[in-house]
């Protein structure tokens, strides 16, 4: 019983450990090639940053300072089989179209998962092809 307390205890505060890695002064900035979207907003290639605006990860602000644009986004956490080796944003691609779909972060083992757009649930719909894209980052 005492190892059950204490499992479901560890279980209870992995998330928030997890989150304090990327906290609201950490930031991730990673020159990405090509536009992509967030849900219905288009981020136009160039340096990017990701940031969480929030102490859980639950929200993350993404910017293009050179395109003066910025925009927030939810996240949630996707448990990882192991630790990320590197910072890096997660693309999916469809043809020419590219989605952030999640933000890894170094040595924890989570990753911050953006929302489905609508557009890329009707591209996902008509069984288009997608690849996974992987940026790297720094910190």
């Amino acid at each position: 019983m005492k190892y059950t307390r204490l499992f479901a205890l560890a279980l209870t505060f992995m998330p928030l450990l997890a989150a304090a890695q990327f906290n609201g002064r950490s930031k991730i900035v990673t020159k990405v090639p090509f536009e992509f979207r967030v849900g219905n907003k288009f981020v136009p290639a160039g340096e990017c940053t990701v940031e969480s605006v929030l102490p859980d990860g639950s929200a993350l602000v993404i910017r293009n300072i050179h395109a003066r644009m910025s925009l927030f986004s939810s996240a949630a956490t996707k448990e990882l089989a192991r630790p990320a080796d590197r910072f890096a944003l997660v693309f999916h691609k469809y043809g020419d179209r590219y989605f952030l779909s999640g933000v890894k972060v170094a040595g924890i083992r989570h990753m911050y998962r953006l929302p489905e757009s609508g557009a890329e649930a009707e591209l996902r719909a008509k069984a288009v092809p997608v690849s996974e894209q992987i940026l790297l980052a720094a910190q």
